[in-house]
């Protein structure tokens, strides 16, 4: 059982490197490109938050699910106020704080991606093949935003693929864990809604002040188009492959 596992959870890394077609377009191209990406990376954030892993967690049980979702915001603001902080000079930072946020908060989100992968396969291979498909599906958005994500944060391209790429192995870590807290439903959805008040902190108190800046209003438009959009598509995705 332990070999389809870890096929699957490999696979799913692997679409971390999507963010590889960018390297391919031009850097003017691309600055065009990012507030487009950035919109739909936090509606592909809110969207996991508020439709997937939310949900999962009360399904879970359990009175403190809401309470797990706040330790989750709270433990991001402090990861980005007292560990991620970085000195600026003239009022800009070459790395933006939220962009190891994002990799944090993506680690978690492929740690319990690779948790989930192998709970399908304890059950069976059909449902482990049919819940990699799932994720797969639900992946690619959420990898296109966070290279985009990495990118406007001041990250070079290589080094954005790279990084982006360490964190979606935290999904063998999620397996291992799997094994060994198979049993504890109270640890899994702890997990779930702690990674949920992540991402609900990177996309609201981060990524959608950034996107406030522009002040011209077509591009405005089609940022609240692509936010929108990007819950929409996580709506569909989760409906589809539930």
């Amino acid at each position: 059982m332990l070999v389809p596992i870890l096929i699957s959870v490999f696979l799913i890394s692997v679409i971390s490197l999507v963010g590889a077609l960018a390297l391919s377009l031009k850097e003017k191209i691309l600055d065009k490109l990012l507030f487009v990406l950035i919109a739909v990376a936090a509606g592909t954030m809110l969207g996991v938050a508020f439709l997937d892993l939310i949900p999962e967690a009360v399904e879970k049980g359990g009175p403190n699910v809401f309470l797990y979702v706040l330790s989750g915001i709270l433990a991001f603001f402090v990861l980005e106020r007292f560990i991620f902080w970085h000195h600026c000079h003239d009022g800009k930072c070459d790395v933006h704080a939220f962009s190891y946020l994002n990799l944090v908060g993506d680690g978690v989100h492929n740690f319990l991606d690779g948790m989930v992968i192998a709970a399908a396969y304890f059950v069976s291979i059909p449902l482990g093949v049919a819940t990699t498909i799932a994720i797969a599906l639900h992946e690619i958005p959420q990898e296109v935003g966070d290279f985009a994500i990495l990118i406007y944060g001041g990250f070079g391209r290589k080094k954005a693929l790279f990084y982006n790429f360490l964190s979606a192995l935290a999904a063998f870590v999620g397996v291992a864990v799997a094994y060994v807290f198979s049993s504890s439903e109270g640890f899994f959805t702890f997990v779930l809604a702690f990674a949920a008040g992540g991402f609900i902190y990177i996309a609201s108190a981060d990524i959608m002040p950034e996107l406030q800046k522009e002040r011209e209003f077509r591009k405005s438009l089609l940022q609240l188009l692509c936010l929108i959009g990007g819950i929409v598509l996580m709506w569909v995705i989760i409906h589809l492959f539930d």
